[in-house]
């Protein structure tokens, strides 16, 4: 459109120059033909202003041809503009997509990372036997050093602080005894009575629980008291000082009144 109306003026330029030539020569004309009085001098004034106003018309239709000259500069200037934001924009398409890659090149070299190193701590801790409890060592089977294999039985530990009497009481013993009475334990080894409460009964004899029961022969009627094993934990705070060990011998007297 710019163009086009710049061609228009170009046209309209030629066309007033055109005018204003015939216009001047009419003039230098009308001078001549005044002086010798062979014409008005109305005419002439006619011929003067009409010079004049085809002098003006060049003059604008060269002022317009100019701005038509501008509005084309500029929209050419705006061309260039928007055709290098599109050149700068396809770029940083570009640039975006390369970023966005090394993004996702870098985030799976991270996940690869993290996994290398939690499979790495989990290694570690495969180096570390820890015991599910605390207690004493005992029964050990192997030194520093030695190689094991899975399931292989390292030692042994005694938890302390789990430690209950099994009392073997005869059945003509329990009609009276209840869970939850309480015991007076004494202990051979430290000669000193502790303090705990019946938690259970066994719900069988100790001869029917035991690896080969013992079976009657045939037309033997004789009657065998049973024991009943008995479970009899301490009360808390009695064995903190950790003095008691499993399969010591104990003297257990249950208060069922």
């Amino acid at each position: 459109a710019a163009k086009q109306q710049a061609a228009a003026s170009e046209a309209q330029v030629a066309q007033a120059e055109a005018n204003n030539v015939r216009a001047q020569s009419d003039l230098a004309r009308y001078t001549q033909l005044v002086q010798k009085q062979e014409i008005s001098q109305q005419q002439y004034d006619q011929a003067v202003a009409n010079a004049k106003a085809m002098t003006a018309t060049v003059e604008a239709a060269r002022a317009a041809a100019r701005a038509a000259q501008q509005e084309i500069a500029q929209a050419q200037s705006k061309l260039a503009q928007a055709q290098a934001m599109l050149r700068s924009s396809r770029t940083s398409t570009q640039q975006v997509q390369v970023s966005q890659s090394k993004a996702k090149s870098a985030s799976a070299n991270v996940d690869r990372m993290k996994a290398e190193l939690d499979q790495a701590e989990l290694n570690l801790q495969y180096t570390t036997v820890a015991s599910p409890v605390n207690g004493i060592v005992t029964g050990r089977t192997v030194e520093v050093g030695q190689n094991v294999q899975p399931g292989q039985e390292l030692l042994r530990v005694i938890n302390l602080d789990d430690i209950w009497v099994t009392a073997n009481f005869k059945e003509t013993q329990l009609a009276h005894m209840r869970v939850g009475q309480p015991v007076t334990i004494h202990v051979d080894a430290t000669d000193k009575d502790y303090k705990g409460r019946v938690q259970s009964l066994a719900g069988a004899s100790g001869a029917i629980l035991s690896l080969l029961p013992p079976e009657n022969a045939t037309g033997n009627y004789v009657k065998v008291v049973q024991r009943i094993p008995i479970k009899i934990t301490f009360d808390p705070d009695e064995t903190k000082g950790h003095e008691l060990r499993p399969g010591m011998s104990v003297v257990p007297k249950v208060w069922i009144r």
